[in-house]
């Protein structure tokens, strides 16, 4: 008899990585002290039979599959429905992500309690708090509602058994690092936990027509905690993000089978809950009546939608032989970039200086048609030189100087217009000193 020879698994606990050994540093995260001891597999490979197809599962040519069981069905909450693509497709499994305390649990009982209204009977399942925790909450957020069954469960046994006694139409579960398999080795949390109560609760949904919600941990660099495959099994991926310093929080999809991957949806965190933000433009300007040098005003596009925001800069000269080089909402090495084509294509010596660039409200922008605007404010607080009050600024730089044109350019414009800036510096400028010069001395 061939004997068999067994091997231990080894994985990481941040990222999910496995190995045939221990090692002290994970071969994909790089961190330390993370890969730990899961399990052993025997080493047999055993060769798949065919199994029996009922004819009613059989393959058929796209052209005669039905979509009518993949439409969105609304949420009632309209910035969500935007960032998921029109709403909830029955199935469909949401993974929503986002640092402690930003407001996950309380965007997440507004959803069950607006769906409870509508006539879903809806199941919402907490592994970190009691029932009448939640039942406080939703008392102060006015989230009450009949249909709207509660339960406290960290056993994945329990989890299930709870679906099939209240046979819900929408399942939230908050949150899947919290609840456990008996039949897994390891602790909840562990990345062998969540792959098995992930792909529980998927394999549920998707065998009833369930939509479900999945609330997941991040880690310290903001990244979701557990395996990768955890973003692979779920159909959308949202993020939650928001500075605690401000009451503003953003939603963003970050995976979607159903929608576009760039949409965002803009909220309020007040004393009663959170509201919706439908129209967020005014809230990332901060100006005064006197013009102050410094500033200088963008339009931004996240998915569809354009946004106006102010771009602040302070540069103030140093001694120190290493400038300080610091950012908030924007790109740091994309910041340093500009600075250096500035000091290069503009003349602008900033070596000697220290540079602060900000956005106000909390928002991030990521596309490069910010890059006019960061160029002018930094120029504006270079040479002290206040930009005009009904000025916006929008374009790519590039490393030689030449502003390009960035896509959307109409909706900007008509964005800008509705808000009272009538004069643009864009693209149309060409050279990255006559934009200098014009934006400075309009």
């Amino acid at each position: 008899m061939a004997s068999t020879k067994s091997k231990n698994d080894y994985a990481c606990t941040e990222c999910g990585w496995t190995a045939v050994k221990w090692v002290g540093r994970c071969g994909e995260c790089q961190a330390w002290g993370t890969v730990q001891e899961v399990g052993a597999s025997s080493g047999i490979v055993k060769k798949a039979k065919p199994a029996v197809i009922l004819e009613t599962a059989v393959a058929r040519p796209i052209t005669q599959v039905s979509t009518g069981t993949a439409s969105a069905t609304p949420t009632g909450v309209g910035e969500f429905d935007r960032v998921l693509g029109g709403g909830l497709v029955a199935g469909a499994v949401v993974l929503l992500s986002g640092e402690p305390g930003v407001g996950k649990s309380t965007l997440l009982l507004e959803v069950a309690a607006r769906a409870a209204r509508s006539g879903v009977r809806v199941l919402y399942v907490s592994g970190e708090e009691s029932v009448g925790q939640i039942r406080l909450r939703a008392e102060r957020t006015g989230a009450l509602a009949d249909l709207l069954y509660l339960a406290t469960e960290n056993d994945l046994s329990s989890v299930l058994g709870q679906i099939d006694a209240v046979r819900p139409g929408l399942i939230l579960v908050d949150s899947v690092q919290t609840i456990a398999s008996s039949e897994i080795d390891g602790a909840a949390g562990m990345p062998s936990q969540i792959r098995e109560v992930a792909a529980s609760l998927i394999s549920v949904a998707k065998e009833r027509s369930i939509p479900t919600i999945l609330v997941g941990h991040v880690t310290k660099d903001g990244s979701i905690a557990g395996p990768r495959v955890l973003e692979h099994l779920v159909d959308v991926v949202c993020h939650f993000e928001g500075d605690r310093q401000t009451s503003l929080r953003f939603v963003r999809s970050l995976k979607n089978r159903f929608g576009p991957t760039d949409e965002v949806g803009c909220f309020e965190m007040t004393g009663e809950g959170i509201a919706e933000v439908t129209d967020p433009s005014g809230l990332f300007l901060s100006r005064g009546d006197l013009p102050v040098s410094g500033t200088c005003v963008t339009v931004t596009m996240e998915g569809k939608r354009p946004l106006i925001v102010e771009i602040q800069a302070l540069v103030v000269k140093t001694g120190a032989p290493q400038p300080r080089r610091v950012t908030n909402g924007l790109d740091n090495s994309r910041v340093n970039m500009l600075l250096a084509v500035l000091e290069r294509r503009a003349g602008l010596r900033l070596g000697e200086h220290d540079v602060y660039v900000s956005t106000v409200g909390g928002v991030k922008i990521t596309e490069p048609a910010a890059d006019l605007a960061i160029a002018l404010a930094v120029a504006s607080a270079m040479q002290d030189k206040p930009i005009a009050h009904n000025l916006v600024a929008y374009g790519e730089i590039s490393l030689a100087g030449e502003v390009r044109k960035v896509s959307s350019s109409k909706q900007r414009a008509t964005e800008a217009s509705r808000l009272g800036f009538i004069r643009s510096v864009d693209a149309e400028v060409g050279d990255l000193k006559a934009a200098l010069a014009l934006g400075l001395n309009w």
